[in-house]
């Protein structure tokens, strides 16, 4: 399995972005997709996941409420919807696949490369 992360860009404190997560070969059900993001200077971040099979999600509670996370098993495709951006959601967003629901970037075995997604005031 290969990830593509999309959707990037700059926005103002407010906006919306949607990321996609485009996963080329077989996705199987027990997988699970990671949102993660890296600021400047700072560590990996764990942002949302979901299960490709049953469709569970976690959020890290600085998006809760604001972000979304869905897959479209038609396209191989998992979205993160950013409503109410804020500059401290500025980073490099990337995927991950991993075999269960963590937070942590370490249990994905698969990165895709990321995107930029940069939130001024």
């Amino acid at each position: 399995v290969q990830l593509q992360a999309s959707g990037g860009g700059e926005v103002q404190t407010g906006g919306s972005l949607r990321l996609s997560c485009a996963a080329s070969g077989r996705t199987y059900s027990s997988s699970v997709l990671g949102w993660f993001r890296q600021a400047p200077g700072k560590n990996v971040d764990f942002v949302s996941l979901i299960s490709w099979g049953a469709g569970h999600t976690m959020y890290a509670d600085s998006v809760k409420g604001r972000f979304t996370i869905s897959r479209d098993k038609a396209e191989n495709t998992v979205y993160l919807q950013m409503n109410s951006l804020k500059p401290e959601d500025t980073g490099v967003y990337y995927c991950a696949r991993g075999r269960y629901r963590s937070r942590g970037s370490e249990d994905y075995d698969i990165r895709g490369q990321g995107t930029l997604v940069t939130v001024s005031s």
